[in-house]
């Protein structure tokens, strides 16, 4: 019999007919403008990336996206995870500025319409639905039990400024980090720091890294103040993959530093592949 493993609460998006494509009557923001973000950076320099505004939020009015890619669009978009998409690789790598005006009262299911919209209109976007077998990942206690440190509470850490910047790296090559949130990659070192996260977060950072489904089954709860070193096998310079550096993998790093463990099993996910996607974007 074949089962299917949970994912996570956004799968119940999928279930629900989220993934449907709309029609010609989707709403559509009243507004917008979208023009290519910052280039693909070198080695060693980093750069901001956020997406702001929306139903929801602070300013539900306006929506503005900075150094987003068309994953992170689609993401959100359609109510699903990194891994759910396939397509190009330069979909990851290309950023974007969106800059939209919302309709007063606009509900999260409405808005999520309109960035599909968007996608279609602009990019031109056309995709279709499958299902795959792939890797699915659990995470579990180790043996000797977890090493996460209990979240304390300390005065906050003044956001850094904008635009790109050179980092400062540690003895072992890893990104130094200032703030308590953050992640950022040198050479195929990765480096990661979450305050006051739930096991949620940490699912949804390994799940990222993984680009595969992730199970919470530690039975952990309460808010702990993560920092996780391990080389990753996603790092690319101007789209192009770069040799790992020496240090643990995501699964070493895991049970070393947080006393926890990933079991892989396999089964089936349901993904959008993209069949037409434009890089350069239609005129506002």
């Amino acid at each position: 019999m074949t089962r299917t493993f949970p994912i996570s609460a956004l799968a119940a998006l999928i279930c629900c007919g989220a993934w449907a494509q709309p029609t010609a009557e989707t709403p559509a923001f009243e507004a917008a403008s979208v023009k290519p973000g910052q280039p693909p950076l070198g080695s060693g320099q980093i750069t901001t990336m956020w997406m702001r505004g929306g139903p929801g939020s602070a300013d539900p009015t306006r929506i503005d996206y900075h150094n987003a890619s068309l994953n992170n669009l689609m993401a959100r978009a359609y109510g699903v995870a990194d891994y759910q998409l396939s397509g190009p690789d330069w979909f990851r790598m290309e950023k974007y500025d969106i800059v939209a005006k919302v309709a007063p009262g606009t509900a999260e299911e409405q808005f999520n319409q309109m960035l599909a919209s968007l996608l279609r209109e602009r990019f031109k976007l056309q995709f279709h639905r499958e299902t795959k077998d792939m890797p699915l990942y659990s995470l579990t206690v180790g043996k000797g039990g977890p090493k996460l440190h209990p979240h304390v509470d300390t005065p906050a850490a003044a956001d850094e400024p904008g635009g790109p910047r050179m980092f400062k790296t540690d003895g072992d090559g890893y990104p130094i980090l200032t703030g308590k949130n953050g992640s950022a990659v040198s050479g195929g070192k990765s480096h990661t720091q979450m305050d006051n996260a739930d096991m949620a977060r940490l699912v949804g950072r390994i799940s990222g890294e993984l680009r595969a489904p992730v199970k919470d089954d530690t039975g952990l709860e309460g808010k702990y103040d993560i920092d996780l070193r391990f080389v990753t096998k996603n790092y690319r310079v101007n789209g192009l993959p770069v040799e790992d550096g020496d240090g643990p993998d995501i699964f070493a790093a895991v049970r070393a530093q947080l006393g926890l463990n990933l079991e892989q099993k396999k089964g089936p996910v349901e993904i959008l592949v993209i069949d037409h996607l434009e890089k350069v974007p239609t005129g506002n």
